[in-house]
This record gives C-alpha cells, sequence and structure tokens, in this order.
C-alpha cells in the first residue's frame, strides 16, 4: 500500500474518532405554538473533567439562564393543566438515578444540571461551560434546554431552581 494511502486512512480514523468525541446541538426559540426560529448551536465534547459546552448563540435574552439536559428528545409544547407549555415535552431534568434533587453539577442531584449559560448584553452566548459528572452518552437522544431566568440549584424556593420558562431547546440526535 502506498504511503500516502496509509497517510489518508490514518487522517480518515483520526477525524471519525474526533467526531464521536463531539456532538452538535441546534438551539431553537420554543413557544406555547411550537419549536420557533434558530438561534444557533451548543457544541459539546468529551474532555477529561467532564462535558465542555461550547455555546454558538444569537437571540438571547442577556443575562444568567438556566441550562439544563431534559429527560425527552422532544422541544415542541404540552400541556398541562389544560394550558400549553412551551418546550414541555422535553421532560424533566435528565435524573437516570432518580436522586429527586436539585442540587447543580457539583451536588449528586440531577445529572442533567449543567452549570448557568451566561449571554452577553447583545444577545450572544459563546462562553463555555463544563458538567464534570455529565458524560456524551447522557445527552444522545435527550434535549438540552435553556430557562429564562438563572438557577440557584435548589429546590427552595421553587421547585427546580427557579429557572424559569423555557426559552429555548435542542434535540440531541
Amino acid at each position: 500500500m502506498k504511503r500516502w494511502m496509509i497517510g489518508m486512512f490514518g487522517f480518515f480514523l483520526a477525524v471519525c474518532s474526533a467526531q464521536s468525541d463531539e456532538l452538535v446541538i441546534t438551539i431553537h426559540r420554543t413557544s406555547a405554538e411550537g419549536v420557533g426560529e434558530e438561534l444557533g448551536t451548543v457544541r459539546a465534547s468529551k474532555n477529561a473533567y467532564g462535558t465542555l459546552f461550547t455555546p454558538e448563540l444569537k437571540g438571547l435574552e442577556p443575562g444568567v439562564h438556566g441550562f439544563h439536559v431534559h429527560q425527552n428528545p422532544g422541544c415542541g409544547p404540552a400541556d398541562k393543566e389544560g394550558k400549553s407549555v412551551p418546550g414541555l415535552a422535553a421532560g424533566g431534568h435528565y435524573d437516570p438515578t432518580k436522586s429527586g434533587r436539585h442540587e447543580g453539577p457539583y451536588g449528586n442531584g440531577h445529572i442533567g444540571d449543567l452549570p448557568p449559560l451566561y449571554v452577553a448584553a447583545d444577545g450572544s452566548a459563546s462562553v463555555p461551560v463544563l458538567a464534570p459528572r455529565t458524560k456524551l452518552s447522557d445527552l444522545e437522544g435527550r434535549a438540552l434546554m435553556i430557562h429564562a431566568s438563572g438557577d440557584n440549584f435548589s429546590d427552595q424556593p421553587k421547585k427546580l431552581g427557579g429557572g424559569g420558562a423555557r426559552s429555548a431547546c435542542g434535540v440531541v440526535q
């Protein structure tokens, strides 16, 4: 076999293995009517310290937002008590151990609890966050959710940390 063919085969293997250590999730605005405009992507990559989430988003409200992995692979609305709720098809926070606790990315609660997402004054989000307990395999077949408000990583005073409405979401393929 010619050396250049061996080199190309090695390059192909390197590209394929690099792709398996990364997921790209397209994020859309959510509403009671359905999934809306595309806001950008979040790249999730394997890291020696957990999973690194690198957003490339625009069109969000400035400030700190709750950021979570949700149980179901859906971002559409669903009915709750007769009312259409944006992003409710995603279900609750991913909690495979059934801890029932909201303790943030460093606690022993939901695996789906991620560090907060920071959105700049111009509505863009590009600051990466590291989730030490979340693995790439935890994301497959789930939804990545951005909430309207910050997250206090506690079940008090409001259940699920007071992150507020589900404002943007992406299904992990």
